[in-house]
């Protein structure tokens, strides 16, 4: 397969793309979280076909794996409830999708549903853990996934003070499921494709690299990084609205 036929991108803009998912499969595995966020902002920057099908996909790989390693412990009742509000979220952002044909008002609402989760990610307050907070924040987490393929930062604020071994496993759960309800409904309103599930075959090898030296640096990227790529994400934000505006 000619890559640069097939991507548009020339050869120094594939490199970018494999040392950009290399970079966020460092981050998911040093702080837990953030693939999506460091991501899909620099991706689509540099094309937008590039997100968020092929991220979602990449997305529901790295948590079904996480989540089968840890079956045992996940809380399937949260997964369920929850999946009510990723599968309404999912629906209002396919609308949103549908609306925002246009590449400039696409660059606008990616930019700020991303903009939204650097907030989200930066307030870090506790939110009441309750059936009803977890419908709301699983249909944020839907509606800025399915635009954005980023929904984790809804969830963290619920789920920061449960201890990591019930609230890990039960998240990747939710989010393997997630990504596919994303995924369903992105492709059943005409948002995603067989394209997307190339341009994810052509990442995987970069993210398995990314986790194989994540594991090398054995916890020396921890949470001093965090700024950092938060401020990179918002950046990034920041100029696709402009660029939508533009």
């Amino acid at each position: 397969m000619d890559l640069v036929a097939f991507t548009g991108l020339g050869a120094p803009w594939l490199v970018v793309v494999g040392l950009i998912i290399v970079l966020a499969a460092i981050v998911q595995l040093g702080l837990g979280m953030g693939f999506g966020l460091t991501a899909a902002p620099l991706l689509a920057l540099i094309d937008p076909a590039l997100v968020p099908g092929p991220t979602l996909i990449l997305g529901m790989l790295s948590s079904t794996w996480g989540a089968i390693g840890e079956r045992q412990a996940i809380a399937w009742n949260e997964v369920g409830i929850g999946s009510i509000g990723r599968a309404a979220g999912v629906v209002i952002a396919t609308g949103v999708l549908t609306v925002l044909a246009g590449g400039r008002g696409f660059s606008i609402a990616f930019g700020l549903m991303v903009g939204l989760a650097v907030a989200m990610s930066i307030y870090g307050r506790r939110i009441p853990f309750t059936r009803r907070n977890l419908i709301g924040m699983s249909t944020l987490s839907g509606l800025m996934a399915t635009i954005t393929s980023v929904g984790a930062p809804p969830l963290a604020l619920m789920y920061q003070d449960r201890p990591s071994a019930e609230a890990r496993p039960t998240l990747a759960a939710f989010f393997a499921l997630g990504c596919l309800f994303s995924l369903a409904g992105l492709a059943a309103s005409g948002h995603a494709g067989s394209r997307d599930l190339v341009l994810a075959g052509l990442m995987l090898p970069p993210m398995l690299a990314g986790i194989v030296v994540a594991r090398g640096l054995r916890g020396r990227f921890d949470r001093r990084y965090r700024p950092a790529l938060l401020t990179v994400a918002g950046v990034a934000a920041a100029l696709l609205v402009l660029r939508g505006l533009a």
